[in-house]
């Protein structure tokens, strides 16, 4: 008796997902190969790589912060300035920590990552409260340099790395 496998390979909007002894698992791989969805998963990967390479080369010159924070806007489609100040004090608050982010902060970020920074950040902060996508904590009083995302806004990023 042979011992189960698991092969899953995601590639673009191609997925393969097989449990099966080895031989089971291999013939599977062989019907693949055989109806050509082999190449096009081949084809995914080398277009991800290609598009890696030319991020990479976008960002040569970025701090370490830029770089990081810039991989989070691509990775997540994240193209709308709105989603993208939301983005940053998500990244600011809870990967470096920061509690008091006044719009210095923020748009140094986006300056940091070579990105345009945002025109009117009261604006936009104003309006991702109004939509519920940031609140104020009650202790913080009024004032958006203290605002966080709220569970709506969490979620919001989320669906939009996945679309």
């Amino acid at each position: 008796m042979e011992d189960d496998t698991r092969l899953t390979i995601h590639a673009g909007d191609i997925e393969i997902d097989m449990i099966g002894g080895q031989s089971e698992i291999e013939g599977r791989l062989t019907r693949i190969k055989e109806d050509g969805q082999w190449d096009l998963l081949l084809e995914q990967i080398k277009v991800a790589v290609a598009k890696s390479k030319i991020s990479n080369n976008a960002v040569e010159g970025l701090s370490e912060r830029g770089r990081i924070f810039r991989a989070m806007i691509e990775n997540c489609n994240l193209d709308s300035k709105p989603d993208q100040v939301l983005a940053s004090i998500h990244y600011l608050r809870s990967s470096e920590g920061i509690d008091d982010c006044p719009p210095r902060v923020i748009e140094k970020i986006f300056e940091d990552a070579g990105l345009e920074r945002p025109g009117n950040l009261s604006l936009y902060l104003n309006r991702l409260r109004e939509r519920g996508l940031l609140e104020i904590p009650a202790n913080k009083g009024d004032k958006n340099r203290y605002a966080i995302l709220s569970y709506e806004g969490r979620a919001h990023l989320e669906s939009r790395s996945h679309s």
